[in-house]
């Protein structure tokens, strides 16, 4: 059998789980995972990636339905998901995105209160059997490395 080792993993396990919404928490402090904060989006990695360069991009109201988005915010969180999409082009080179909404607990979404959405970035070859027999993703890179190549990226974003 061989073993897989992923040691930077242990400080989510044993991390303390913060209350309340990750994505309010964001917005209300500095953090290793918030690449960009707006007046009216946030872009935050994914804490549990499926891959390397996995986002998370919300508007920083709280709410949980496409209904509650006004026209304004609808606008500026697709112009947030494109220029997402295009800074993980530049830095990452991926083959291709899965882009999506989960709505409600049965459809997926793991944070259900705040609506968000997933970019999450592919490569050809990049799936393998670890995830369907074993539960297991290897991702490649440290959160923090990923982290600070994107973040020189996010920080010139200004999307109106």
């Amino acid at each position: 059998m061989e073993t897989i080792w992923a040691p930077w993993r242990i400080e989510y396990i044993l991390d303390n789980k913060k209350e309340g919404c990750i994505f309010c928490n964001a917005l209300s402090k500095d953090d290793d995972l918030t690449l960009y904060k707006g007046d009216i989006t946030v872009v935050v990695m994914n804490k549990f990636p499926y891959v390397n360069g996995h986002l998370l991009v919300a508007p920083t109201r709280h709410f949980s339905t496409l209904d509650q988005l006004s026209k304004d915010e609808m606008g500026n969180l697709l112009r947030t998901v494109e220029q997402s999409v295009s800074i993980l082009k530049k830095v990452m080179h991926p083959d291709g995105f899965n882009i999506g909404l989960n709505l409600g607990k049965v459809a997926g979404a793991g944070v259900e209160e705040h609506l968000h959405f997933h970019i999450v970035p592919r490569w050809l070859g990049d799936t393998n059997a670890l995830t369907v027999f074993a539960e297991v993703r290897v991702i490649p890179e440290h959160l923090k490395a990923t982290y600070n190549n994107l973040k020189p990226y996010f920080a010139k974003l200004d999307i109106k």
